[in-house]
């Protein structure tokens, strides 16, 4: 049995949504008029406030996705709103605030770039926030991966010392903040000087300028090696990013933001002696709705900075907030604001 929808009134037959029906360019994105997403049982339906927009959606409108992908397909892998409609057993209630997260959102089944978007109830968040929805919109899969990367990956503890290799990225930025709300000491990479001051501003103790190498520079302010190392520029600097953690100490492979995702003819032997190499590619259910709560009062109270690279209204908005996210000139999470 089906509760009602969170204002009480009948959903719209149809809503609007971003589809990609063929694979191509920004014109790829079609804003259409389709059908509400009907609820399966064990499914909620959400009325969706907002999302962010990421490189993988980007693939998908490309075409470079994962090949479970197929078209036509409404986009985005994560996105913040309201319960419209759930299963009476299932602890959810209609207008209770929801994040929800991967899972095959936007890739096997349609995404949160829509007015509505159903999704199996077991990766729906709830939690209560006085936030902006632009700001929640910012966190669910950037701080998911982070948490996840630097606790299931990582076990980092606070005291500890942390690189991030990829560190203006914004699963970076995001695992600087919530490595200093641990207790951590957060060195981290950038390839441009200028892009310093965004570290410092995430709360990163030892920016460091990436040329290729940077284990000699971090042995320079850690001269045994670091504890912990979160990986995501990719294979193609994994060797060196393993020179920068002691022995026990471990490296957590979770993204390439330089393409490279495997290294051809691969030796074990390129991991140092005693240094723990790991991966991290997790769900919704690795972010608890307690560490959720706790980092949106750690917002709320300015212990934490969201990384928002800028806020855009409405669907139509969608366009530019890819092609400003390719460029990669702002720094930070693009959001989509959906307005009532």
């Amino acid at each position: 049995m089906s509760q009602s929808t969170a204002a009480g009134d009948a959903v719209p037959a149809t809503m609007r949504a971003v589809v990609v029906t063929r694979t191509g360019g920004l014109d790829a994105l079609e804003i259409k008029d389709v059908p509400v997403p009907v609820r399966e049982p064990g499914w909620v339906r959400i009325k969706v406030k907002a999302f962010g927009v990421n490189e993988s959606e980007v693939t998908t409108r490309k075409g470079e996705s994962s090949p479970d992908v197929t078209y036509p397909r409404v986009p985005g892998i994560e996105g913040v709103g309201v319960v419209d409609e759930a299963d009476e057993a299932g602890g959810l209630r209609p207008g209770q605030q929801v994040a929800t997260m991967m899972g095959g959102m936007g890739r096997s089944y349609d995404g949160a770039y829509a007015q509505y978007v159903t999704v199996p109830a077991e990766q729906v968040i709830p939690f209560e926030t006085g936030l902006p929805w632009e700001v929640v919109g910012a966190l669910p899969e950037m701080f998911q991966t982070a948490y996840g990367s630097l606790t299931t990956g990582l076990g980092l503890q606070a005291g500890q010392t942390l690189l991030i290799r990829g560190g203006t990225s914004t699963v970076g930025l995001s695992a600087a903040t919530i490595a200093k709300d641990l207790g951590a000491t957060v060195l981290s990479t950038t390839r441009s000087p200028e892009r310093a001051g965004e570290l410092r501003a995430a709360g990163v103790d030892h920016p460091l300028i990436d040329n290729g190498t940077i284990a000699e520079q971090a042995r320079e302010l850690v001269p045994d090696g670091v504890d912990a190392a979160l990986e995501l520029v990719g294979c193609s600097v994994l060797a060196d990013t393993l020179r920068t953690v002691r022995r026990d100490g471990t490296v957590c492979f979770t993204g390439a933001l330089a393409g490279q995702w495997t290294i051809p003819d691969f030796s074990p032997f390129m991991i140092p002696f005693g240094v723990r190499l790991t991966s991290y590619g997790g769900q919704a259910a690795d972010l608890p709705a307690d560490v959720l709560a706790h980092q949106l009062q750690a917002i709320a109270a300015g212990r934490l900075n969201v990384p928002i690279a800028k806020v855009y209204h409405g669907l139509e908005k969608v366009r530019d907030a890819q092609a400003d996210l390719e460029s990669g000139t702002t720094p930070g999470k693009h959001v989509v604001v959906l307005d009532d």
